[in-house]
């Protein structure tokens, strides 16, 4: 395909490939401080992770949703605050529209801690209201469920993911340490536990426990020096490697094939037997 990003294409391509399939990634982004990488880094890994996931099963990918609610990141002026509700809501219509054109297999990525408190409730709602089953993939879970050791390939993930995205020249070089960047990982735990909200946050799932602010916005992530071109192309490397890596062990095939199956055993098995006493949709 010339581009598997929907908003790439024209009407024409789209309408072609909604009649051989009907998968399509959205992944779902976030705009806050993020040590010396740009503001949306995290939003860059869910797209290029969308991509290669896309490309291992014949989908599309509906990319530049980049403002979803941040978490304790507000304290940095570039961070882009959405509240879960409203972030719901607005990923909701999203949903409903794209399954009105054709899209039954939905895919949700994140790559950002708090995404799973915007997402995971929209897809769930979207599933009691249409009856067709969405998936999330919290990448941070779904590593784990794949034995993938993702924290000590995450940077670099993020940095190859601009790679991945022919971006790799907005990742700066030679960012000074300031209140908004750090280098040094004692320094950003020493951050975060000034932070009592941290003590509470082992009774839930992440910040799902109780809201709170980071200290600092340096205090958010310790993130790599890059001195040189050479530096961030290595990084760059190894991360597109490990994003790769990631999407294979993931068995991306397997993963849309089950959400159809789901789908066939809602419609077959669960609607005709317990119908009339599921929720019903609204507008």
């Amino acid at each position: 395909m010339r581009t598997r990003f929907l908003s790439k294409m024209t009407n024409g391509e789209v309408e072609e490939y909604l009649e051989r399939n009907d998968i399509i990634y959205v992944p779902v982004g976030v705009t806050e401080t993020h040590g010396a990488l740009p503001l949306d880094s995290e939003t860059v890994l869910a797209e290029a992770i969308a991509l290669k996931m896309a490309e291992a099963s014949d989908g599309l990918v509906l990319h530049n949703l980049p403002y979803f609610f941040p978490g304790g990141t507000i304290v940095g002026r570039g961070t882009i605050q959405m509240s879960i509700k409203d972030g719901m809501a607005y990923l909701d219509k999203i949903a409903k529209s794209l399954l009105n054109q054709g899209f039954k297999r939905q895919i949700y990525i994140t790559s950002h801690g708090p995404g799973y408190l915007t997402v995971s409730g929209m897809v769930r709602d979207f599933f009691d209201e249409t009856k067709v089953p969405a998936l999330y993939m919290d990448i941070l879970k779904a590593a784990e469920a794949a034995n993938f050791n993702l924290m000590d390939s995450f940077h670099n993930m993020t940095i190859g993911a601009y790679k991945v995205l022919g971006r790799l020249e907005d990742v700066p070089l030679n960012v000074p340490e300031s209140h908004s960047v750090t280098y040094d990982v004692q320094h950003m735990l020493s951050g975060m536990s000034m932070n009592p909200g941290n003590l509470l946050g082992k009774y839930a799932y992440q910040s799902g426990a109780v809201g709170s602010y980071f200290n600092e916005p340096s205090d958010h992530m310790a993130t790599p020096l890059l001195k040189t071109s050479e530096e961030r192309e290595a990084h760059a490397e190894s991360g597109v490697q490990a994003i790769n890596e990631l999407v294979k062990a993931l068995d991306m095939p397997a993963i849309v094939e089950t959400l159809r199956q789901v789908d066939i055993y809602t419609k077959d098995t669960i609607l005709p037997k317990y119908g009339a006493n599921l929720p019903v949709g609204h507008a």
